[in-house]
Order: structure tokens, then sequence, then C-alpha cells
């Protein structure tokens, strides 16, 4: 987390309404809370907890990187998460208490990575598994906060230990499994040792990727990524089954075990599958979006959510067995966030193959717009709000309607190397596009025709930003080139040129017109005049990473930014200093907005999450 500087120290809070993301990499990272109130998952550093039924949200910050494993405990009392590191330094877990919603206490022996997480069942110890470059196994005494004794998690022979579980029963023993390793341990209190006891599986070779005790602990499922389960004896450490004949394709990444002996098994195709007996036959099935990551189980089993790789949450009625959709936010980095002209109740992001616009009341999607296989780097609603316009990587300009999401024009070969910047006139005639090679271009746009009125090379490389007069007449263009250009567009030629020794990442009129601001890699705020380009002043807007966005209010009096340093900052436009900071944000900032009635600052960031602040004295 970046430090603040002296005069940040001051600075207010912004308080974080809601968060719109979802990790779902992280395997078995969403938890149903014993109480059957609350969701847990991993967003970013964050462990997100929200209220089922109001759909609230608490935030559990701590991780100074992307958390890789979050496990509640049997009483629900505690929750504890792993986070990844660099290589070779430590990796912290942290425990917390639930109630509280406080940290607890920092474990921290593991190098790189924590691979899995487990609560013996009655609270006494916590089980952490090394990644792949520590390999080790830790017991934790939960009310000491100290590590009892740890072990190398697997034999020199055996591959990666990834799963751990402990027992459902018996404080002392918990299993681990991974590439062509089970292994069964047992904790000696009295020596401090732990005595592992590795399972036979025969002739089998197999990478286990999940994990079941039943609740009697007389025996344990393995799912593997060859696609079936075993079924191993935890007194005699022998695989008592396995199956099915037909094995399901690219394997089993989540496992459920219910009251009646039948498990619910998720696939890395998207299927989930009701399966009995020992042949494992599949009773009911049915299809999610990308790899299941996470099958959680509410109650006894009434109902269950489902974790997806696409990061969709998904809840399911047991009986029924079908599917409702209950989240779904952006798997992949966000470039762009836009409101349409005078409204806050809507705003559209886009990602790689999709756009999506939002409600901001209910934090829920409204409408995906899909193109497969192509990033869309910037989008623009239209003032009259009949059309979103996007620019993306295949050079295209795409124009859609914002209800259906049909297409309603596309602008081939608008640019080579991508249209990286997008803007629209108030009066909806011209587009203004700026690509991955430096040119700017303008187009004049009819009922369903466009014609490219004029090219404007000045340029050198990738515009980043386009920001339009109020009158139409000229607009400002940020380059990565250096150079921030302000055209009349009337004409086609360039009125003033600003250059400076960094990388320009955003550009902002100041709303009474005679001043702008730009940002970008060297980290220096700079108000420039509009009128000759000469510059007026410049201060250090973050202390670490370049910043990426950038929006002024309506009245001028203050602005926000956004960079690599994951802080959103809001500033007095005269003052030039820190009004609030907002901390959240695990991956860089990419853009953000202030809404247009003034109730948030929406920021979007490369791991995918899109966050609400809310203003600052905004009732």
């Amino acid at each position: 987390m970046a430090t603040a500087t002296p005069e940040e120290g001051e600075a207010g809070r912004l308080e974080l309404r809601a968060a719109i993301g979802f990790n779902g990499h992280v395997p078995s990272g969403l938890i149903c809370h014993p109480d059957n109130k609350h969701l847990l998952y991993p967003l970013g550093c964050t462990v997100v907890i929200q209220d089922l039924a109001s759909k609230k949200q608490t935030f559990l910050h701590g991780h100074t990187n992307n958390v890789s494993c979050v496990v509640v405990s049997s009483s629900g009392n505690y929750v504890a998460s792993g986070q990844v590191t660099f290589m070779g330094f430590k990796a912290d877990i942290i425990l917390w208490d639930f109630q509280k919603k406080e940290l607890l206490a920092r474990l921290s022996l593991h190098k790189g990575k924590i691979e899995g997480l487990a609560f013996s069942p009655n609270d006494l110890y916590l089980v952490s598994l090394g990644g792949r470059d520590d390999g080790s196994v830790v017991v934790w005494n939960i009310s000491q906060r100290e590590a009892v004794c740890g072990s190398p998690a697997a034999a020199r022979s055996a591959g990666a230990v990834t799963v751990v579980q402990c027992s459902a029963c018996r404080d002392e023993m918990f299993v681990t499994a991974g590439c062509e390793t089970i292994r069964v341990w047992e904790l000696d209190l009295p020596n401090r040792k732990l005595r592992p006891t590795d399972c036979q599986v025969g002739q089998l070779r197999r990478v286990v990727t999940s994990l079941k005790i039943t609740d009697d602990d007389s025996y344990f499922y393995a799912g593997t990524s060859t696609g079936d389960i075993l079924k191993v004896n935890t007194k005699n450490k022998l695989m008592t089954e396995y199956g099915p004949q037909k094995k399901f394709s690219l394997g089993i990444t989540a496992l459920l075990l219910l009251k009646t002996g039948d498990v619910i098994i998720g696939t890395g195709e998207g299927t989930v599958a009701l399966c009995k007996g020992s042949s494992y036959k599949v009773i009911k099935s049915f299809q999610v979006q990308g790899d299941v990551t996470s099958l959680t189980r509410r109650g006894h089993g009434h109902q269950f959510f489902v974790g997806t790789k696409a990061c969709q949450i998904y809840r399911v009625n047991f009986t029924a067995f079908k599917e409702e959709l209950i989240t779904t936010c952006h798997s992949d980095a966000v470039n762009d966030i836009v409101f349409p002209f005078g409204t806050s109740d809507l705003f559209a992001t886009c990602s790689k193959d999709d756009i999506r616009v939002w409600h901001t009341p209910e934090n829920r999607e409204l409408l995906r717009i899909v193109i497969p296989n192509m990033t869309c780097y910037a989008i623009e609603f239209m003032r009259d709000g009949k059309s979103i316009i996007s620019g993306w990587n295949d050079g295209k300009i795409r124009a859609f309607l914002p209800e259906s999401g049909r297409e309603m024009y596309v602008i081939n070969n608008a640019h080579s190397m991508g249209v990286r910047a997008i803007a629209a006139t108030s009066d909806c005639r011209r587009i203004i596009s700026g690509g991955g090679k430096g040119q700017v271009r303008v187009w004049a746009i009819g009922e369903k025709t466009y014609k490219l009125e004029g090219v404007l090379k000045e340029h050198t490389s990738a515009v980043s930003c386009i920001k339009i007069k109020k009158n139409d007449k000229e607009c400002a263009t940020a380059s990565l080139d250096g150079t921030c250009i302000i055209w009349d567009i009337g004409r086609f030629t360039r009125k003033q040129m600003i250059l400076a020794n960094t990388l320009f990442k955003c550009v902002c009129y100041h709303p009474e017109e005679y001043q702008l601001i730009t940002s970008g890699t060297d980290r220096k705020i700079a108000y420039w005049e509009v009128y000759d380009g000469s510059a007026i002043r410049d201060f250090e807007g973050s202390l670490s990473g370049s910043i990426n966005g950038m929006d002024i209010t309506s009245d001028g009096a203050y602005f926000v930014t956004g960079g690599d340093d994951h802080l959103v900052k809001m500033w007095d436009y005269n003052e030039g200093t820190v009004t609030h900071i907002g901390v959240g944000h695990s991956g860089n900032i990419t853009r953000l907005k202030i809404c247009p009635g003034k109730k948030y600052i929406v920021s979007v960031s490369a791991d995918g999450a899109i966050l609400l602040w809310k203003y600052p004295g905004c009732p």
C-alpha cells in the first residue's frame, strides 16, 4: 500500500459504498457463513462479507497483495485469509474476528504464497499450506496466535500439495493432497510433531484438486483433474472405490457432500452435477459460465452457491436444481467507465470481450454486450442517449443501442493498432477517435451513415484521452508521446501544443475552459493555459506509479485522480491539496468518474473491480 505524503496525513477518508467484483480464480473462495446470512469472497486484496438479505457489504482490509485463499471456522467466529507475495518474501495469513470484523493476528512463516487453509472443528488450530516455492504445512494455535509445529508437506518423490482439509470431529487430524500425493496427518501435541501417513491408491496416478471429509470422519472424497472421484477410508488409509467410468471433462474442480451420502461436483467445463451411489451416476446437472471454482452450501444444503472463473456467483435451489445468477462482474481489467449525460443511476464499463451497463442504486448488471476475443479500450454515451459508442483493439468503432445492446453501425478500419480513445460532440453529429499510432480522426455521423471528415496527424504514439470543449469547436488530446495538443475541429488545425517529459494518460478541461489539467507517468498533476499552452503550475500527484485517470466536478472546485498507487485521491482545484483518500483497490486504477449529481465517485481497476465511493458531503 502506498504511504501518504505529509499533507495527505490530514486528508479525510472516502467511504466505500459498494464493490462490484468477485475473484473467481481463488479455489473455494466463495463461502457461505455458518449463520446462513452472509457470503464471503475475495476481491483483490480485500475479503468481502455480503449480507444475503440486504446485499450490504463489509470489507476486511489488511492484505498487501491479492488474497489467495479464504476459510471460515465451523463455529463461524473466525475467518482466516492468505495472500500471495513476491518470490522469497513472507506471505501473511490474517486471522479475523467475524463478529467485530477486525484483524486479530498476522501469522507469517510461509514464503511466496498461501496455497490452502483449514480450521480444526473446535477452533483450536489453523492448518496452513505454503505454495509451490514453500512446500511446508504448519499448524497454528488459534488462542495463542503462534505456530505449534511444521513439516514439509509432501515426500521428495511427490509433486506439489495444493489442498488441505481438517477432520470433522477430531482437532488433531487433517488431510492434504495434491499432485500424486494424498496424506493423512496426526498432530502429536506433547512432542510438537506432525506424523503423516501416505494413502494407498494402487496403480492410479492422480492430481487431486478438491477434498471433502464426511461428517463422521470415516471417509474422505478426493476430486481429481482427470475427472473422477476417489473415496478413501480414513482409518486404514486405503482407497475403497473410485468412479465414474465415464470421466467428467476438464476435471473435478469443486466438491460438496450431502447428508444423504450423495455428492455435488463442479467441473472445469462449467457443469454442476448431483452424483449418486458408488458408481457416481449423474442424477441432475446444469451448466454455468466458466470453470466452477467454488461450491458452498447454505444450512443443510437446501440451497447452495456456485462460484466460477468467469467471476459469476449463482444461487441454486437444491430440489429444483436450477441456477439463478446473483452476482456478475468483469473477469479482466476494466479499461473505461462512463456515465450517460445528466444521470447517475446508470453507468457503463468496458473490458476484454464485453461492455456492461450497471444500475447504480442496486449495483447490478442491466446489459452485457459481448464481442468475443476482442478488447474494448474506450466507451462513450452519446449526449442524446440513443447510442453507446466504443473503440476496440481490432481498429473498429462500434455503436450499440443502450437498451437492447443491438449493433447500430460499425466503422471498419477506423485506426491501425486499435481505437484507444473516443469522444462525441454534444450535438451528436461527430465522433472524435484516437488510435494506437497517434492519429486523431473526426467522423460525421448520420442516422445510419458515417463519413470521415478529417485526419489530424501530429501525435507519434497512442492517443490516451480526448476531451471536447462545450462549444464543440475545439478538443484536447493527450498522448503517450509526451504531448498534449489542442485542436480546432472546425478547421482541422492545431491550436496549441503542450510538451512535457511524461507519457500523458489523462487530460481535463476546467469547466470554465480557460485551463487544462493533465497527468501521466511522471506522477505530476500539471495546470496549463488553454489560450497559449503555457504551464501554470505542477505538483506531485502520487508517490509511486503513474496517474491513469482523472475527473473534475461540474463546478470545477474539486477533481479526483487514481493510478498505480491503488489510491483514489480527491483534490481541491485551487489549493492543489488532497482533501480525501479512498483505500480499497488492489489493482492499478485505470479510470475514474464523478457521477453527474455528485453522489458517487466510481473507480475501475486492472483486477476487474468496480468500486463506488460516497461523494464527501453527499447525504
